[in-house]
């Protein structure tokens, strides 16, 4: 499922036209990402919390030449799955 199939979800349960649906979703996932930009956590009943965790600073290797390559330290989003999702997917 992607985001165009999320929209056509929405759409069938909302009804209106596809632009409104498009724009719910979109509201959504924006309203995520801002949150995790700022550093905050998302939680969401029944399916997960979103958050921003610190990778720390490492040295990698480049498999084509094998030299060593210094990454620096940055922030990736995590997600955790709630219990209710892990038993529905079971």
């Amino acid at each position: 499922m992607n985001k165009a199939d999320i929209i056509e979800a929405v759409h069938a349960v909302l009804g209106g036209t596809k632009v409104q649906a498009e724009q719910a979703v979109e509201a959504v996932v924006n309203s995520i990402i801002n949150t995790l930009k700022k550093g905050d956590e998302v939680s969401i009943a029944g399916v997960g919390i979103f958050s921003v965790k610190m990778r720390a600073a490492r040295e990698a290797r480049n498999p084509r030449t094998g030299e060593a390559i210094k990454v620096p330290a940055m922030k990736v989003p995590k997600f955790r799955a709630a219990k209710a999702l892990k038993d529905a997917v079971k």
